[in-house]
């Protein structure tokens, strides 16, 4: 090595020993006959001193350093006269007798502190010199610890991990596949995995009963801070399980990751059914650091005798919003009594933008007198107000928010304005973790541009045994065997039991809209291996750099990868995507000269 030591680790301990650092120039400081210079390395800072009545010429040569120099030293550990217990080595400096520059550097396009000045665009196109500040560094440090420890969990529970290939076959399911054409087989293509699914099912006809793997997975979808085209999970897989194992064995998972990386410990991760998430938080995926539940004023998807008519006026339809509304729902803002006007003019613009797509916000004023007040006065009386005040178990000081309109999209609305308020009552605390189960997910979602049902999750979820008939009669009722966990609001992993029937399978495929001939030309391998004697099983798959980002406090998930691509889904540093030479695209039969 041509160090002796680190730059993070010398003490008063070490006083008087002559070593040797190497690492970068952070910054220089010249005091009278002085020079100071900060050396960093991964491991943190050491504070290098040069004394012009000791060695002129050697100082001299240290005040040639620019930032970013790669250098050597060799000096003697001697004990500062001004500390910093801030730092480790904040104690002690090094009286330097002999300086080496390993490489000079030009000087950097943004500072490399902890604080930078540089943008998001400008430290992607040099994310080697972002990757040196502290802040992403750490994250990374962070990263490494978290999988370090998925591995030793997964492996004290008797999981194998197993690498499945990375060309495989594309599939209509799902997000678009990134694929990738195949000389040999000229208008053939491979696809890169968006996960290992069929393989990690195969992987249980085999035997395997309890896999595992942090695998690269990669869709070709639309970015946001949450998504990248190529990512990694913890993907799993068990046999001879139930659900209730799965939730053990993976929650379990979860509470070592707080407790030996965030010294956190969790009493548990309670459950909540998908309907409940959708009535009180108009989410599947709630975050239930806040409370803020829905409170439903008029509901007309509900039977007649259970439809509150809370939101009538001494008994008649007066107010033509609410009166035509599907549902009449609201949130209590306890302690918004006080917003003003203009307040409550920001929060309508909120909702009315086109991301949200609501019509208007009605809000209700519990004053601290104890009187009531509302946006629609006119229609209401105070023993109307109070009918609402009931129901949203308002206190004085509180301000009760309304829309109206059909239930499955004003849910969403309330739901945007629910997250909005809890950010500017600062209850959405990032060093506040709040996970939780959401189960029984419907099997199938409609979707109306190619009118059939989709898998909400995939083709291989098991529907509740208990449901399977009303896959003929009422297939949006059905329930699937699934699960997803959340964390603050954020999914993080999600999974179910599966099909390992190949009559159930192929039911399901139906239901799809598969063809018989469509599926067994794209899964037929998987029911194929079905009828070799299939296991029951089940798994789950985590969002690995979602969680590290949750660890870690962050918003995006591109902090805590060590090459991200930008929103465009570019690496801005490589110029990639790019174009090939044409020779390339020949030998790949995709296009040809004249």
């Amino acid at each position: 090595m041509l160090r002796t030591h680190t730059c993070g680790e010398l003490t008063l301990s070490d006083l008087n020993k002559e070593v040797t650092l190497t690492g970068w120039v952070q910054k220089s400081r010249d005091l009278g006959g002085m020079t100071f210079i900060d050396v960093r390395d991964r491991y943190g800072i050491t504070q290098l001193t040069f004394n012009s009545d000791d060695n002129a010429e050697l100082r001299a040569q240290a005040r040639e350093l620019g930032r970013e120099y790669v250098i050597k030293v060799t000096g003697k550990v001697i004990e500062r006269s001004s500390k910093n217990l801030k730092m480790p080595t904040g104690e002690v400096e090094i009286k330097v007798s002999k300086l080496e520059i390993l490489n000079s550097a030009k000087l950097p396009p943004f500072m490399i502190e902890d604080e930078t000045d540089g943008g998001d665009d400008l430290r992607m196109k040099y994310r080697y010199l972002d990757l040196r500040r502290n802040p992403v560094r750490n994250n990374l440090v962070l990263r490494h610890k978290m999988a370090q420890e998925v591995r030793k969990y997964l492996d004290g529970m008797d999981f194998i991990e197993v690498e499945t290939p990375v060309l495989i076959k594309s599939t209509p399911e799902g997000a678009r596949d990134f694929v990738v054409p195949s000389r040999m087989n000229p208008g053939e293509f491979y696809a890169l995995p968006q996960s290992p699914q069929t393989f990690k099912q195969l992987l249980m006809v085999s035997g395997f009963d309890r896999y595992f793997q942090i695998v690269k997975c990669f869709r070709d979808e639309d970015l946001r801070a949450d998504r990248q085209p190529e990512f990694t999970q913890i993907d799993c897989e068990m046999s001879f399980i139930e659900q209730e194992d799965i939730l053990n064995v993976f929650e379990g998972l979860i509470r070592q990751l707080f407790k030996n990386v965030k010294g956190i410990d969790l009493a548990g991760v309670p459950r909540m059914l998908y309907s409940d998430a959708m009535r009180l938080y108009g989410s599947d995926k709630p975050d239930t650091r806040f409370a803020m539940q829905f409170v439903e004023l008029k509901n007309t998807t509900l039977p007649e005798t259970k439809a509150p008519l809370l939101w009538r006026g001494g008994g008649e339809a007066i107010f033509p919003v609410f009166d035509t509304a599907e549902l009449v729902i609201g949130i209590n803002a306890k302690g918004c009594a006080e917003y003003t006007r203009k307040q409550l003019d920001e929060l309508t613009d909120f909702i009315k933008r086109p991301q949200i797509g609501a019509t208007g916000l009605i809000y209700c004023r519990h004053n601290t007198d104890g009187t009531l007040k509302s946006s629609v006065d006119k229609f209401y009386t105070e023993e109307d107000l109070k009918k609402w005040s009931a129901a949203f178990n308002s206190e004085p000081g509180d301000l009760m928010l309304i829309m109206a309109g059909s239930a499955d999209k004003v849910r969403k609305q309330l739901s945007e304005l629910r997250l909005e308020m809890g950010n500017r009552l600062g209850l959405r605390d990032k060093n506040k973790f709040s996970p939780l189960w959401v189960l029984d997910f419907p099997l199938l979602e409609w979707d109306e541009e190619s009118q059939r049902y989709h898998a909400m999750h995939h083709p291989f979820t098991s529907p509740k045994p208990e449901d399977i008939a009303l896959l003929d009669t009422n297939p949006g009722d059905v329930r699937a065997n699934a699960y997803d966990m959340v964390i603050n609001g954020t999914e993080i992993g999600g999974g179910s039991i599966r099909i390992h029937d190949r009559a159930l399978q192929a039911l399901m495929f139906k239901h799809l809209g598969f063809s018989t001939e469509e599926a067994q030309k794209q899964f037929g391998f998987l029911m194929d291996a079905f009828e070799f004697g299939a296991p029951p099983h089940g798994g789950i798959a985590f969002g690995f750099d979602r969680l590290v980002s949750i660890f870690a406090g962050l918003d995006s998930i591109r902090d805590v990868i060590a090459f991200p691509k930008n929103n465009s889904g570019r690496d801005v540093m490589i110029d990639s995507p790019s174009t090939i030479a044409e020779e390339q695209m020949k030998e790949l039969k995709i296009r040809t000269t004249n």
